[in-house]
């Protein structure tokens, strides 16, 4: 199978199939986003325990199968993640789409790192570039906010 080839599953897969849909229980911050163009939204739910390790996180939302993927994807990976792991994963993921990079991050396993490439076509489809990264953003937005139930 080409790469590109699966690269199109795993955003079908995670499309049709996303992992941590739903409200996540006793999330401790949160955020939301909106793509007005598209009509995407996404809100993202997360439960950040005391030694900054994220317990729990979770996305609602509606969408293109890109920005279910996305959100899909992010949750698979980033749960688990201490605080820093979690930022660096994300900001990696984000130069990923701007520029020609690839993950680096050694705290990722091989399908980690292909599940997030799997986005990095969106670049040549400035249109859909919105949709693959609004989740991170909103997840940033989220993990650096004010803790909602403390």
């Amino acid at each position: 199978m080409e790469l590109k080839e699966l690269y199109q599953e795993i955003i079908l897969d995670h499309g049709k199939n996303p992992r941590n849909k739903g409200k996540c229980d006793k999330f401790n911050k949160d955020a939301k986003a909106h793509n007005p163009l598209c009509g995407d939204k996404v809100h993202i739910y997360l439960k950040l325990n005391k030694d900054k390790k994220v317990e729990n996180l979770s996305f609602e939302g509606e969408g293109c199968a890109i920005s279910l993927a996305s959100a899909s994807i992010l949750t698979d990976v980033i749960k688990g993640k201490d605080f820093f792991t979690a930022k660096k994963i994300t900001n990696e993921f984000l130069n990923v789409i701007k520029d020609e990079k690839i993950i680096s991050t050694d705290t990722l396993n091989e399908d980690q790192k292909t599940s997030i490439m799997s986005l990095s076509g969106v670049k040549e489809f400035p249109m859909r570039v919105k949709c693959a990264t609004m989740a991170w953003h909103t997840f940033i937005s989220a993990l650096e906010g004010d803790n909602k139930n403390e």
